[in-house]
């Protein structure tokens, strides 16, 4: 490579044109502009430009039985989509994933609306073309009057849907996410398909880990009226004057909302947790549709 690597070790690959069913030991190396894997029968270079995709954690059926975490990049050559896994020590790993992510959207502009509602309440912010910036953990939209910054652990919701600015339809990403014990909702629009794709894997990275947690827990009725009473009161609130009932049953079920990490105790009340607001926001779009 003539520009600069910005990461270089050595894991397990597999991509088309490795020649092998199975992954094998391989270097992998990352540049602005570049994937390379490189093993001892072969070499495979993928233009990032090229890339169309990424995913994290999940790996295809036919090779579940060789990968646990991997990243699995999806490009396109000679009119053809292929796809390239690789997989390597967690601290090498979590290094590439960031690296990745953060060359993928280098120099992408996108236009924001922040916050676009607060709870439910649509604000009056305007839309503001801001730029993409990666850190650890975290995506900032900067160069725009008011940046900001939202930690991917606070990510409890996501949306594609399309948007018409300037005359111009465009997909644009809608995510939520918790800031001073509210709900914030945040829409960026993005110049392409591929940008949505790459920008929307990396903002539900955490969210992902999150929301496979979730699926096991099947709430009652009665969680359900507390959740929700507790989220339209924004989300913290004294659980007495909220829901009505059996002071012994309410105190039950809060105690068992409570194990499984979906409320805590706040300043003034019950508060949810990051949890709690998914369970919400799911039941809500599900009695909405």
């Amino acid at each position: 490579m003539e520009e600069s690597v910005v990461a270089d070790f050595v894991g397990r690959v597999h991509a088309p044109d490795v020649g092998s069913d199975e992954p094998v030991t391989g270097r992998v190396l990352l540049s602005q502009r570049r994937l390379v894997l490189a093993t001892d029968d072969a070499t495979v270079t993928v233009p990032l430009s090229s890339v169309f995709d990424v995913v994290v954690g999940t790996v295809p059926g036919d090779l579940r039985s060789f990968f646990s975490d991997s990243v699995t990049v999806a490009y396109e050559r000679d009119g053809a989509r292929r796809s390239a896994l690789v997989e390597g020590e967690p601290n090498d790993m979590d290094r590439f994933t960031r690296l990745l992510f953060s060359a993928l959207l280098r120099g992408v502009t996108v236009t924001v609306r922040h916050p676009a509602k607060v709870g439910g309440r649509v604000t009056d912010a305007s839309d503001r073309t801001a730029s993409v910036a990666l850190s650890p953990g975290a995506i900032g939209f900067v160069d725009c009057p008011e940046p900001f910054r939202v930690d991917l652990s606070t990510v409890i919701d996501y949306e594609r849907t399309n948007r018409t600015i300037g005359g111009t339809k465009r997909p644009a990403l809608v995510f939520r996410h918790t800031s001073d014990a509210r709900t914030v909702t945040s829409i960026a629009t993005v110049p392409n398909e591929r940008t949505l794709n790459v920008l929307g894997r990396y903002i539900k990275l955490e969210y992902a880990d999150v929301r496979a947690d979730l699926e096991s827990f099947d709430p009652t009725e009665e969680q359900l009226e507390i959740l929700v009473s507790i989220y339209s009161a924004g989300g913290e609130a004294d659980v007495a004057d909220v829901v009505t009932g059996d002071v012994t049953q309410t105190s039950m079920v809060l105690e068992t909302l409570r194990d499984a990490e979906l409320l805590v105790d706040g300043e003034s009340g019950a508060a949810l947790t990051r949890k709690g607001r998914m369970i919400v926001t799911s039941y809500l779009e599900s009695v909405n549709t």
